[in-house]
């Protein structure tokens, strides 16, 4: 589904470095890439680069098979810098490794800043608890695709 007027709502996305925002992107046409243990593994080569990068903290994060979680301490970059980077170099590496759709990623992100008294434990058991939720697996530690640094 394409929304015309999508690119208005994030007119006024301001970046925060030191702040915590849980992050949503999904693959194009929600396309199940991730059900491929070798495609959801790379994803989290890119997202643990952002880290190696000081881009962000990765606080907790989760690879549906067609979407990704992911809560994270913004660094010395923008929000939409450490997405950009993240879906162009995934993208890449997911075609070098097979992946015929093009684009891998749909264009855009959803982000939620958190508030300084969010529960951030809540919020990472939130994002790795998906896969039981979406009846993926019958617990958090059965599914491969998460990591917190709390749990």
């Amino acid at each position: 589904m394409h929304f015309a007027h999508a690119h208005h709502l994030r007119r006024h996305r301001v970046s925060h470095p030191g702040r915590v925002y849980m992050l949503t992107t999904v693959t194009h046409q929600r396309i199940l890439l991730f059900h491929n243990f070798s495609f959801a593994r790379l994803v989290i080569r890119h997202l643990q680069q952002a880290d190696q990068e000081n881009s962000c903290i990765t606080l907790a994060f989760v690879v549906m098979p067609d979407h990704v979680h992911w809560l994270i301490e913004l660094k010395q970059v923008t929000l939409a810098t450490l997405m950009r980077r993240f879906k162009s170099r995934s993208s890449l590496a997911l075609h070098k490794a097979g992946v015929i759709s093009t684009p891998a990623w749909q264009a855009g992100y959803c982000d939620r800043i958190m508030r300084k008294d969010d529960d951030l434990l809540q919020a990472a058991r939130y994002i790795s608890a998906n896969p039981v939720r979406a009846g993926l697996a019958p617990t958090v530690g059965d599914y491969p695709h998460w990591d917190a640094v709390w749990l």
